[in-house]
């Protein structure tokens, strides 16, 4: 089947990171972009001018309701990411959401409700745990390559958004826009946060924005302490503060070792493993440079052939967001703030049995 494909949202994250897996998706036959919409409609024309989409729709419910597309890819601004996926759900589509999956609670509920209730799937971003490094670094530490995981550091910035002033409004924010990623991962690898404490704040009120100052009115810098319970720990550094740095993306201490992954966690490039039997530092090199931070449309489109659940779940997205605003909310308050939801195991038996044997990169049984 060919998955017939609407998209809202034709900013900088479709324009050639999703375009560009869908392009490649195209080729193969197993998605077609039906129609796209963006409030702009000079993108709109741009779009529909670049991909033969139509582009000609009055809002973004035109798009949803229409009957030739199967799925949506919710890719706009992240205030409307709760809204717009909870009507293409209810509408009976299939849904890609990029992250974070909302901007409060009340929203995630609505997400969540609509998704288990709904017939479409729903992959929620970020796709970071499908990467064949993070898990290879996933197997390896549950298999006990390290012994047990006992501590961690997460680290993901950098200067800052210069073509969009809704990064720095309400809703926006690097917490939402970068810090998920390394939740995800560590939550990945530790499961559920159980209690968050945490200093976010604004370091630069203002920004310029296409040649226009712009007040800052969301967090910048942000350093949040992650407490998995029995004393189990991480931290997670991010921010739009982040000039340049030559640190791994994650750090995971375990009784017996260390595992550490290089570059971004959305961009990995391989791992480091020591362990106390040997004494020495092994390099791991990446093993799919290629791979997208975008793979999540392709294993949308995976679930959706093979009618299985998608390895990142709603609740996976939910855990993060709570997490994300119970850090907002320690700083703001001062205290520990305790988390509710959880965290599911993830489960990689739904990827196909050729992903599983040939992407990855070591049998699991071998990895210790």
């Amino acid at each position: 089947m060919t998955v017939r494909l609407g998209v809202l949202g034709l900013g900088s994250v479709f324009l050639t990171p999703y375009r560009t897996l869908i392009d490649r998706l195209a080729a193969q036959g197993r998605v077609e972009l039906r129609a796209a919409f963006d409030p702009d409609p000079a993108k709109r024309r741009a779009i529909a001018e670049l991909t033969g989409a139509d582009a000609d729709l009055a809002g973004d419910a035109d798009l949803i309701a229409r009957d030739d597309i199967d799925a949506v890819l919710v890719l706009t601004s992240m205030p409307d990411h709760g809204r717009l996926a909870v009507a293409a759900l209810e509408a009976g589509k299939h849904v890609l959401l990029e992250k974070p999956m909302a901007t409060s609670l009340d929203d995630a509920r609505r997400v969540l409700a609509a998704s288990g209730s709904a017939p479409g799937r729903l992959v929620c971003a970020p796709h970071i745990v499908l990467s064949p490094t993070f898990r290879d670094m996933h197997d390896r530490i549950r298999a006990g390559a390290i012994g047990r995981p006992l501590s961690a550091r997460g680290r993901y910035g950098w200067a800052g958004p210069w073509w969009a002033s809704w990064y720095y409004q309400p809703g926006g924010g690097s917490l939402f826009d970068l810090g998920i990623y390394n939740l995800t991962s560590l939550c990945g690898i530790f499961g559920p946060v159980k209690r968050v404490t945490a200093l976010v704040g604004t370091a630069i009120p203002e920004r310029t924005i296409e040649g226009r100052a712009v007040r800052v009115e969301s967090d910048d810098n942000s350093h949040v302490l992650l407490d998995f319970g029995e004393s189990r720990f991480a931290s997670v550094m991010t921010g739009f503060t982040i000039q340049q740095y030559r640190s791994p993306a994650l750090e995971v201490y375990g009784a017996e070792g260390v595992l550490q992954m290089m570059g971004d966690d959305w961009a990995p490039q391989g791992l480091e493993l020591w362990r106390r039997e040997s004494g020495v530092w092994e390099i791991i090199p990446e093993s799919d440079p290629t791979w997208p931070w975008t793979d999540g449309l392709r294993h949308l489109v995976d679930c959706i052939e093979r009618d299985v659940a998608p390895v990142n779940r709603p609740e996976h997205a939910y855990h993060v967001l709570e997490v994300a605003l119970a850090a907002m909310r320690s700083s703001a308050e001062g205290r520990v703030i305790e988390i509710e939801s959880g965290f599911p195991e993830l489960d990689y038996g739904s990827l196909p049995p050729d992903e599983a044997d040939e992407r990855r990169v070591h049998d699991p049984r071998t990895l210790v």
